[in-house]
């Protein structure tokens, strides 16, 4: 897609919007972790999705697949960087460059239950964007880039803790 045709698209999804508010609201497709193997998950979506999922050696896997705390890194890498493009598409600036780059830090103690006053939780999340464009300054670069970061469902989501459930249902 073109820089145009991401613009109108996005500005015919807003007056969709703005003329029935309710359009706005949906529900997001599931995402099912299955065992495949010791600690290797096939994770599946309803219309197809597919990624795997794996431990390092270090706690027990084979390292045969990402580890899931870097899936959440790569969505709010990736989140991020859409929201990114389609921003610069609105404002018709044309980008040339455009990385997004998440890392963080963990305490092991956590997912290991050695200490219960250690979060399992990863922490000190930190996004860097790296993005270039002939037609629009380092300015405004830099107000795209943070207006994404303040629009990315999955920054949003992680910086807002929303309410979370745990259903369990015993089989067998």
């Amino acid at each position: 897609m073109s820089t145009q045709s991401i613009r109108e698209a996005q500005e015919n999804l807003g007056k969709m919007i703005a003329e029935d508010s309710a359009k706005a609201h949906s529900k997001n497709t599931s995402a099912k972790a299955t065992l495949t193997q010791d600690l290797k998950f096939q994770v599946s979506g309803p219309r197809g999705e597919k990624v795997e999922t794996d431990m390092p050696p270090a706690m027990g896997g084979a390292a045969a697949a990402a580890a899931p705390g870097w899936l959440l890194r790569a969505a709010l890498a990736s989140c991020t960087a859409t929201v990114i493009a389609m921003r610069a598409a609105k404002l018709g600036v044309a980008l040339e460059t455009l990385e997004v780059t998440v890392d963080s830090n963990s305490d092991n103690r956590g997912i290991l239950g050695l200490d219960e006053k250690v979060s399992a939780g990863l922490s000190a999340l930190r996004t860097q964007v790296r993005i270039g464009a002939k037609n629009a300054t380092a300015e405004q670069l830099q107000e795209i880039a943070r207006w994404a970061d303040q629009h990315s469902p999955v920054a949003c989501t992680l910086r807002e803790a929303p309410e979370s459930r745990l259903d369990i249902e015993i089989v067998g």
